[in-house]
């Protein structure tokens, strides 16, 4: 009976998450969830404070990223990146999706998943029509990009902060071991893009616009800093919050500077809704784990970081991401691989890639989903499925291929 509630709660949870009645925020169904876990003797209420307490750190800086993201795009940073990728793509549609894919998966690994799909795919809408062309392929880049761009840093999605937490790994190690893998995955995305998307990149592009946009400097300058940042001050035990943080601080000094009331809304920026969803989540989940999910996962995540186990780990976290999105999934998956940094990493690889496959993955696609909507472009099910069906299993394959390669040179496993 405890295993059925358990898991009945998480289905509410997620199934509000993704439906979002109203437009309430996903806590809305997540906080009552968590606390009647814990009052129905699920979870230990100790231990779902020491989960809180834990996962406390990683939600800062998930506010923290947040924040400076919508700075950036305060500071003109997403309009002057389109206004490049439209002078750079002028007249060729080709050169456009390529440009887009350049800004995406920058976007993506240094302000995270959701930088891309609330604050960029808008701006690729506007520029595929100043440019006249077909926007479908530009729009998907922006999902499939936001999912599969955020191996490369623990910045760049909140399953990578998770799993950070528990890999043992400093920043610069992480990136180095999944740089590879990173590169691998967009190569792969584009080859399946300019194969799938043939006809519409076929369109000829308007003429170059004029860049009017000019560069933001001072933001631009801020965010390399941040970047920078991140490596630099782990050493000295700043934690990455306090860099994000101290990064959005500085965007945000000359905005407040001009306008002091702006400083009320910034702190709405934080999205607290979302962030209170995230420890709720955990709590759900957790009870979930502690009712069989754990000694299933055990079970069936590989105990070594060979090919064979990088590759079923990766596609177990995959098909578990389709089945109760891509947050659970790790929360779930990440006990399970501790005992290995390579096969932590082979979890992300899964849970960030196998998003693609369909719109209940991540958080991500579905806000992406609900953008389309409003701009009255509601996306294809079955265009998104046979996208997904052709882009995922050889991202996978390619990821997880370019992992291992690094793994065994590298000589961590």
């Amino acid at each position: 009976m405890q295993i059925v509630i358990a898991v009945g709660l998480l289905v509410a949870v997620l199934g509000f998450a993704v439906a979002r009645p109203a437009g309430l925020p996903e806590a809305v169904a997540a906080v009552p969830a968590a606390a009647l876990a814990v009052l129905a003797g699920l979870v230990p209420l100790g231990a779902a404070w020491r989960d809180v307490v834990e996962l406390a750190p990683t939600v800062g800086f998930l506010a923290a990223v947040l924040l400076l993201a919508h700075l950036a795009d305060a500071h003109g940073v997403f309009r002057y990146a389109a206004a490049v990728a439209a002078r750079a793509g002028a007249g060729r549609p080709v050169r456009l999706l390529g440009a887009v894919f350049a800004v995406a998966a920058s976007v993506t690994a240094v302000l995270s998943l959701d930088a891309t799909v609330v604050l960029l795919t808008p701006v690729v809408f506007a520029t595929a029509a100043r440019l006249e062309v077909r926007a479908r392929p530009h729009v998907y880049a922006c999902t499939h990009l936001a999912n599969s761009a955020s191996l490369l840093l623990p910045v760049s999605n909140l399953t990578n902060l998770l799993a950070f937490a528990a890999s043992g790994l400093g920043f610069a190690a992480f990136a180095g071991l999944m740089a590879l893998p990173w590169l691998a995955v967009l190569a792969v995305e584009w080859v399946v893009f300019r194969l799938f998307f043939a006809a519409d990149l076929t369109v000829p592009a308007g003429p170059a616009p004029p860049l009017s946009a000019r560069p933001p400097r001072y933001a631009l300058a801020v965010l390399g800093l941040t970047v920078l940042g991140f490596p630099f001050a782990e050493p000295l035990g700043v934690h990455p919050a306090l860099v994000a943080a101290a990064g959005a601080l500085l965007l945000a000094v000359p905005r407040v500077r001009r306008v002091p009331k702006e400083a009320v809304s910034l702190l709405r920026e934080l999205d607290p809704a979302f962030c209170a969803f995230v420890f709720a989540l955990s709590v759900v989940v957790l009870a979930v784990r502690r009712h069989g999910l754990d000694a299933l996962a055990a079970a069936w995540t590989p105990a070594r970081a060979t090919f064979a186990g990088l590759l079923l780990t990766a596609f177990l976290a995959a098909l578990l991401s389709n089945v109760i999105n891509n947050v659970p999934a790790t929360l779930v998956l990440v006990p399970a691989a501790a005992h290995s940094p390579g096969l932590l990493l082979a979890v992300l690889i899964g849970v960030n890639v196998g998003p693609n496959l369909t719109y209940v993955g991540s958080l991500a696609t579905l806000l992406w989903r609900q953008i389309l909507h409003r701009h009255d472009a509601a996306p294809s099910t079955r265009e998104f499925l046979a996208l997904g069906a052709l882009s995922v299993p050889a991202c996978l394959l390619a990821g997880v291929a370019a992992l291992w390669a690094v793994l065994e040179m590298s000589g961590v496993s």
